[in-house]
This record gives structure tokens, C-alpha cells and sequence, in this order.
């Protein structure tokens, strides 16, 4: 949104004047606003009790807006959730189970926030450990299938 203050300073509460509303292209596909809508939604319990929301956050939000249109937003997603992690300090790029610790080979599955796991120790699907440590680096899902990158959403989609 774009405003002018009016006001400001005479009364408790100032007016606004001139508003416009800034959008984004994406905004009229219905299949991308549903996407964003269930995207940002998880924000919302996630920052819940925060006092002051680091200004990390908004520009997360913003790059991820603006690359909405030319990019398949569930990609957008996952490496905004990434990135997320990566900020948080939660991200764990470790080639061990969570859940038995033992050292995960070929396959893996991972948990909500990406934590890695044995595809029997939590009965999930598995992917290649390879592209997934490789996507923990980089943060960037080029490498990944489409079938891959929507298992990733699926995760995304449980929860920051």
C-alpha cells in the first residue's frame, strides 16, 4: 500500500489519504493467491508471541512476492522456507537420522523443518540423500524434480 498522512501529529489518530494499493500480478491467478494465502498463513502461529518481528521476515515475504509470477510458486516456497530455517539457526543439514542417529545412505525422508530421517524411522516417501544435502547448501531447488519439490511444499505446508 502507497498513502499520504494526514494529520499527523493534531490528533490521536491520524487519516490517510491517497491510498493505493500496490499489488503484484499474480494477484488476479487463483491458483497462485490460493498458494500465497496458504503460504503466508503459516506465518501467523509461527511469529504468534513474537514482540518485535525482525524486519527478516517482511523482506522474506517481499523477495518471495515479487518472484510469485515467473517462478512456480510452490519452488518460491520451499526455498523461502529454507532460508527461514537457515535464519532461525533450525536448519539441520546433518546426514543422520533424527530419529535412531544413525548415518542415512541413499534415501531419506524428512520431517517438519526439514529434519532428515530414515524413510522407515517416520513411514514417509523417499528422495536421493544427494539432492537433498545438495538443496540444503545451495537453498535453491533448480536440481529437484517437480515430484520432489511438491514433497517438500507438502512438508512447508505442516507448518514453520
Amino acid at each position: 500500500m502507497d498513502f499520504e498522512v494526514e494529520g499527523e501529529g493534531s490528533s490521536f489518530l491520524p487519516r490517510l489519504r491517497s491510498l493505493s494499493h500496490l499489488g503484484f500480478p499474480w494477484l488476479f491467478d487463483k491458483n497462485k493467491l490460493l498458494l500465497w494465502h496458504n503460504f503466508i498463513k503459516r506465518f501467523e502461529p509461527h511469529l504468534k508471541d513474537t514482540e518485535e518481528v525482525d524486519s527478516f521476515y517482511f523482506n522474506l515475504l517481499l523477495r518471495a512476492a515479487k518472484k510469485w509470477d515467473r517462478q512456480n510458486p510452490k519452488r518460491v516456497a520451499v526455498e523461502s522456507y529454507i532460508e527461514l530455517l537457515d535464519f532461525e539457526g533450525r536448519l539441520y543439514p546433518e546426514e543422520n537420522c533424527y530419529i535412531c542417529e544413525q548415518r542415512i545412505e541413499e534415501e531419506i525422508s524428512l520431517m517438519q523443518s526439514f529434519k532428515p530421517a530414515h524413510p522407515s524411522c517416520i513411514y514417509s516417501a523417499a528422495l536421493p540423500t544427494k539432492k537433498i544435502l545438495d538443496f540444503f547448501a545451495s537453498k535453491k531447488t533448480v536440481f529437484l524434480e517437480d515430484h520432489e519439490v511438491e514433497y517438500l511444499f507438502e512438508i512447508v505446508m505442516k507448518g514453520l
